[in-house]
Formats: structure tokens, sequence, C-alpha cells
């Protein structure tokens, strides 16, 4: 009878000892792997575009009633990337009519925006000092904030469907800043 109960303690210590092992092997600090630490944003290759933007695919937008200026985005050069970062190809006009073209990318989760560059006398250059900055949100032109907040992101996540960011660029119901209207709701 001793030797079945050494037996029996035997096998029993080595499952509590198993299953003790197997616990701490998916204990987030046993492991390092803390699912609560800040994630370290690291964001991929990016080239530059190989062609100017297409007039036949340029979408204008508003932005707001204290700019001067018109803006409008290829919607061809729209890249969701699986870095986080949606990348674009945006105009802006002037009110003398000169147009600026840049491609830039937008970050929803830190809600910041980065120039990668411009086009100049037909050629795409590389902005060697870009780097990430805030959106704001309370300037005349902008329209990275627009962008975000009407068309690129679910609130601090990267709209990841490319169909619903052409549906959301959409001028009749684009939300990236409301237009303005009279006190029957009518827009002027």
């Amino acid at each position: 009878m001793t030797f079945l109960c050494k037996r029996i303690s035997l096998y029993t210590f080595g499952f509590s000892l198993a299953l003790g092992l197997a616990a701490c092997a998916g204990d987030a600090l046993e492991s390092g792997l803390d699912p609560f630490a800040p994630m370290v944003f690291k964001e991929g290759v990016t080239a530059m575009p190989l062609n100017p933007p297409n007039k036949a695919t340029t979408q204008p937008f508003y932005v707001s009633q204290h700019t001067i200026f018109k803006f409008a985005v290829d919607t061809n050069s729209i890249l969701i990337g699986a870095d986080g970062v949606t990348r674009y190809i945006v105009i802006l006009t002037s009110p003398n009519g000169n147009d600026q073209v840049q491609y830039e990318g937008i970050r929803c989760d830190s809600f910041q925006w980065r120039l990668y560059g411009t086009f100049e006398n037909g050629a795409w250059k590389e902005n060697p000092l870009s780097s990430w900055r805030g959106i704001q949100s309370n300037v005349p032109n902008r329209y990275q904030a627009a962008l975000a907040q009407g068309a690129f992101c679910n609130f601090s996540s990267q709209e990841k469907n490319i169909k619903a960011i052409l549906q959301s660029l959409n001028p009749d119901g684009f939300t990236g800043q409301t237009k303005p209207s009279n006190s029957l709701g009518q827009i002027n």
C-alpha cells in the first residue's frame, strides 16, 4: 500500500509541477511581453510616387470656411500601409491658381502627419528633413485634420477599407469639417 501511495503522490507532484510551469509560460510578466505596454511605432519603407497626380482621379474636399486655399487628393495615390500610415498625394491650390503637390502620410493612432516630398519641375523631390508632426485642428489650412477626421481614420484607428475612404471623400458626404449653414440648416 505504501508503494501505491508513493506512486500517486509522485504523479500528483509531477502533474502539479507541469501545470504550474504551463501557467507561468503564458504569464506576460514571466515572458517579458506586457500586453499593456505601449507599442513602439516602426514605420515601413516609403517610396516616392512614380507619377504626378492624375487629374481624372483628383477629388476636391472641404477644409474650412476660414481658408482661401482649395484642396484635393489624388484618390489613386491613397495607400493604406500595414504600418498604420495612410499615404496620399494632396494638391493645394492658392487663390492665384498656383498648385503645390505634396506626398504625405497620416498616423491615426497618434494623430500625426508627415511630408515625404513635393512634386517640383516635373519630378518628385524627397524631403530630407521629414519628421512626424502633430495634426493641427484649429488652423485655417487644417487639411490633414480634415482628411484624418473625415476619411482616413476611425477615431484613433486607421481605416483599412479603401472603398470606405473613397466613399467618405465624396463631397456630398465629407465630414472632415462641417460646411457652414444658416439657422435653417441650409448650406451656404
